[in-house]
């Protein structure tokens, strides 16, 4: 395994990391979530990540459960606030009253004292910015997290969030976790660029299109049994990747990987490695084996010429 720094922190991150969404606590039954979360360990992943929202708690328990047999200095585990959690009218967003509530909630899911990373699962325009991120800074002060960081957040977002820490005297955000994957590069205009100029990492989620990127879904053939596609729960996640010019494109990426000799997913994941702002790309594997096969991107040199080579496809019309 490659590790590198979470941001501008001295904290290392393993380059794949193992994530919980639309996986553990139901998806996935819970013994084989746990042997793929060893397996993970095993190969080297230090960084697991998941929320509170995943099926309502039940992702940090399976999360928990697993890590137990491990050294706690041997692992980094991020969760999140802000989704809804209840019915009740402050049971969502990032007021001080929630985050702290959920916190303290996570944290008894997890059977942990602490979380290595606490994230705004969004941004929320009904809590003013100081209260959520001096909310934050009492967590770290209390050692219920080390460090925080927002997800999905806008650059100007992310820029008024540094601000307000440093005028405040608060612990700024070092990481924010977006969608990033050859098919959604939003991030690169903006997010990017202003997380680079104050040390802001990005831990990116959905690096293979929901599974899009792997090669397994095909024009007009039935989704494969267990595949997300096939998943209510999960369909719509997998569907806004399925246009044509996207089909089209995984045909083309995969004969790059061929000439490779790497699977398409390995080629997917060493491409969104290739920039130094991402400190870790975050999988889903709901088998041992995905991660095993996962991990090999590390090792996937994508020199000038194959990088212009899937540029070409990737802005195809």
């Amino acid at each position: 395994m490659k590790y590198r720094r979470l941001g501008t922190t001295g904290v290392k991150v393993s380059e794949i990391s193992l994530g919980s969404w639309l996986t553990y606590g139901g998806y996935v039954e819970n013994e084989n979530a746990i042997k793929t979360i060893h397996k993970a360990y095993d190969l080297g992943i230090n960084f697991f990540d998941t929320a509170n929202v995943y099926r309502r708690g039940e992702a940090e328990k399976v999360v928990g459960i697993a890590l137990r047999e491990f050294p706690r200095e041997s692992y980094v585990l991020a969760t999140k606030v802000f989704w809804p959690m209840g019915e009740g009218v402050n049971d969502r967003g990032l007021s001080r009253k929630h985050v702290i509530e959920q916190a303290n909630a996570s944290l008894k899911r997890l059977g942990l004292d602490y979380v290595d990373l606490y994230y705004a699962h969004r941004f929320d325009p009904e809590t003013p910015m100081e209260e959520t991120l001096r909310a934050f800074d009492d967590l770290i002060n209390q050692g219920k997290t080390l460090y925080v960081g927002v997800s999905e957040w806008t650059a100007a977002q992310i820029a008024e969030a540094i601000h307000i820490a440093d005028k405040k005297l608060l612990d700024r955000i070092v990481v924010n976790q977006p969608v990033y994957n050859m098919f959604n590069r939003y991030i690169e205009k903006e997010v990017m660029p202003i997380s680079e100029a104050h040390g802001v990492g990005q831990v990116v989620f959905s690096p293979l299109a929901q599974g899009v990127l792997t090669g397994k879904y095909k024009k007009g053939v039935a989704a494969p049994s267990g595949s997300r596609l096939a998943d209510p729960d999960s369909k719509a996640f997998v569907e806004r990747y399925l246009s044509e010019d996207n089909f089209d494109r995984v045909d083309k990426l995969q004969e790059v990987a061929n000439d490779l000799n790497v699977s398409l997913a390995q080629l997917a994941l060493a491409w969104v490695l290739r920039t130094d702002n991402v400190s870790s790309a975050l999988i889903g594997a709901s088998r041992p084996e995905q991660v095993e096969e996962n991990v090999k991107a590390i090792d996937v040199e994508l020199t000038e010429d194959v990088l212009n080579r899937i540029e070409d496809i990737l802005t195809l019309k």
